[in-house]
């Protein structure tokens, strides 16, 4: 049965990029948890409240993910090595296909999302978890990554991006304490990089390694 290592944290915080770094240095795979967000036009979404973003869906909120089918999918990858996934458009606000996920023989794989906190204990209980890290920077190079990154991906207009921006750099407080209230570890991606690779043998070099685990 292969383990998972679920990576939360902030959007823009570097989970993304921690979870490449590990599979051109190991070959795991990744199971992107945002790609399992509601399509934009279904009823009944979180709307914001107040603010200048008010009316608009509240992509922030766990009630926009498809919570049991992300579990469902990690399981099965877990179990069988392989299960088909969805392909999500963030700018479009909607599912636009699916893919087949296959570990190719992987004994681990992570799983990121900002909403990863929220699988962890499934995973735990299933006894699947093999590590759980909540990923993090100072909350203005959060912010000014996630511009970056939403406004090259065009993922929203540049004002909802910029208001949005900031709201989630006030709000990067409380995303820590909800993934250590599960049991996540704080830590930057290169701590976190430097820790799950320690005493591993590498088959495969790694270019941005550059003695962060020393």
């Amino acid at each position: 049965m292969a383990k998972v290592i679920v990576l939360a944290g902030p959007s823009g915080s570097g989970k993304s990029r921690l979870a490449e770094r590990l599979e051109q240095r190991y070959g795991w795979p990744t199971l992107r948890l945002d790609d399992f967000y509601r399509d934009g036009d279904e009823s009944g979404l979180p709307r914001i409240e107040d603010g200048a973003n008010a009316g608009l869906v509240d992509w922030d909120h766990p009630g926009t993910w498809h919570c049991d089918d992300a579990e469902a999918a990690l399981l099965a990858l877990c179990r069988t090595g392989a299960t088909d996934v969805p392909v999500y458009s963030i700018s479009e606000s909607r599912r636009t296909g699916a893919q087949r996920l296959d570990l190719g023989g992987a004994a681990v794989f992570c799983a990121e999302g900002i909403f990863a906190p929220d699988v962890v204990e499934a995973c735990r209980s299933a006894g699947v978890l093999e590590a759980a890290y909540c990923v993090t920077q100072h909350p203005a190079v959060t912010f000014w990554r996630r511009l970056h990154r939403d406004l090259r991906e065009h993922r929203k207009p540049p004002l909802v991006l910029l208001r949005r921006g900031w709201a989630l750099a006030r709000a990067q407080r409380d995303v820590v304490r909800r993934a250590t209230a599960v049991g996540c570890r704080v830590a930057t991606g290169d701590r976190a990089f430097a820790e799950i690779t320690a005493g591993r043998p590498s088959p495969h070099h790694d270019p941005d390694d550059r003695g962060l685990a020393r």
